[in-house]
């Protein structure tokens, strides 16, 4: 289990849900994660309808799930490893599109944002008329129902959704088993999967994504000291499909 302080930023059905709401003690599911409205849809539903009206009254975009620096690293990584500027790109649990503009910025052609939330789709859509950026995918999608469009990625992107998926108080397992198999299927043969928590360990992840994804490269992140211990407050993995 993550430690530190909660992720904060905008993320879409995800994101933001804090290493807090997690306890191994006393929980009442077997998974260690305690049922919380931070997974499930009325509550993003609710936050983006409150963000699309403060940008629509303010030009506020919200915050961004994880800071700037999780946006950077994961660029960093993209340029590094050289994946075409025209690569396709999913962007799992978009939120505010924040992270679709920066990726837009460094010159990917080829992205898509998805989220559950209709609200955060027109957020998204808002702030991407706004940079004047035309080459954007926006679709109001549920990673755990995709549609059999979606599909053949070369990279996907997840920042706090899969967090958000564990705290579902409504078979949380199940969904984090329908979420990998999801992902499987949107990415093509050899395709790399970007995963941003702060609510899982790396060993955890391993785990979690152990049927049909490899670790390819764990990314450096903010590390924290306490009573003596240190850790990471967040984990950052890069994973290939098998």
């Amino acid at each position: 289990m993550n430690s530190g302080e909660c992720c904060s930023g905008g993320g879409g059905s995800g994101g933001g849900v804090g290493a807090a709401e997690r306890s191994r003690r006393g929980s009442p599911r077997e998974d260690g994660f305690a049922p919380s409205a931070l997974g499930t849809r009325e509550h993003w539903d609710a936050v983006y309808e409150r963000e699309l009206q403060t940008f629509r009254e303010y030009g506020d975009t919200g915050e961004i799930w994880f800071g700037e620096e999780s946006m950077n690293r994961l660029i960093r990584w993209m340029q590094k490893r050289k994946i075409p500027l025209d690569a396709s790109v999913l962007d799992i649990g978009t939120g505010n599109g924040v992270f679709l503009v920066e990726l837009a910025k460094f010159g990917f052609s080829n992205i898509t944002g998805i989220d559950y939330s209709p609200s955060a789709i027109q957020l998204s859509g808002s702030i991407i008329e706004k940079e004047g950026l035309s080459n954007i995918k926006l679709k109001v999608e549920d990673v755990l129902n995709l549609s059999t469009k979606l599909s053949g990625f070369h990279v996907c992107i997840d920042k706090g959704t899969f967090d958000a998926i564990s705290l579902n108080p409504d078979n949380a397992i199940e969904k984090r088993k329908q979420y990998v198999k999801s992902l499987s299927g949107a990415l093509n043969a050899k395709g790399f999967f970007l995963i941003t928590s702060c609510n899982w360990t790396k060993e955890e992840l391993l785990d979690e994504f152990s049927e049909g994804f490899e670790l390819f490269e764990e990314l450096p992140t903010p590390t924290f000291s306490f009573g003596g211990r240190s850790g990471n407050s967040v984990t950052a993995l890069v994973f290939q499909k098998t």
